[in-house]
């Protein structure tokens, strides 16, 4: 199969705008982010895509690949699969942005769903182990049925945890998708959701179409990089690295 990675890059973020072109270390944010997704060796492009000549510039500097958007889109899945239409890409991965410390390891985990010929969207998980991130609406939080496929998405704690239960499991889902191309291009022709709209979450599309979400359960301890809290963490995390 031929795998590509694209990573949706844009400027303007309603939290935290410009948080892709800050410093994280010596490096922007989307710089980490990229060159952690090229250093896996799983792709056979990585390419970002933006609206920004900032970050095309930026892209540029350091000698990684930058297609532009040419129009605005509701979402970063909208956003790839513009290009993605005009490629020859057999499963195609969304590879967020914010997400700097990116590792192959999950990556390649994702990509092996693909071993079944029934998914055709999956995305990561990784168990909340700081019970403070539950309540944080930044922190998606998702549950899956027994077959790890997705039941819901949602900035609130779910499940929630009536009789206050220790055995209670919590996992954070960590925005980066595979799809094959077909289902990545089925996305872009329904409009945004009920759900969509009121969680500000894209994937809530897909369950709201009936398409299945395989969920891949990961440990490696993904910091995204939504708020400035967000990147006091992620400077923390990488001095300790």
């Amino acid at each position: 199969m031929k795998v590509v990675a694209l990573i949706p890059a844009r400027y303007t973020a309603s939290r935290f705008p410009g948080k892709l072109l800050q410093s994280l270390g010596n490096k922007t944010v989307i710089r980490h982010t990229t060159e952690a997704t090229q250093a896996t060796l799983l792709f056979d492009q990585v390419i970002v895509i933006t609206d920004s000549d900032l970050i095309e510039v930026e892209i540029n500097k350091f000698g990684g690949v930058c297609k532009r958007s040419t129009r605005h889109f509701e979402s970063g899945t909208d956003r790839i699969a513009e290009v993605a239409a005009t490629m020859d890409a057999d499963i195609i991965v969304n590879v967020q942005g914010d997400t700097p410390f990116i590792k192959k390891e999950p990556l390649a985990a994702l990509l092996d769903a693909f071993d079944s010929p029934t998914v055709e969207v999956a995305s990561l998980m990784q168990p909340i182990l700081d019970h403070t991130l539950i309540q944080d609406p930044n922190v998606v939080k998702v549950v899956t049925d027994l077959a790890n496929d997705a039941l819901y998405f949602s900035r609130n704690p779910i499940p929630y945890n009536r009789d206050n239960s220790h055995s209670a499991a919590y996992y954070e889902h960590i925005g980066v998708y595979a799809f094959r191309k077909n289902a990545l291009l089925e996305f872009t022709t329904w409009p945004v959701s009920s759900l969509e709209s009121t969680e500000k979450l894209e994937q809530l599309r897909y369950l709201e179409h009936g398409k299945k979400i395989r969920m891949v359960k990961t440990n490696y301890n993904s910091i995204a990089i939504d708020t400035p809290a967000d990147l006091v963490r992620a400077n923390i995390h990488l001095a300790s690295l």
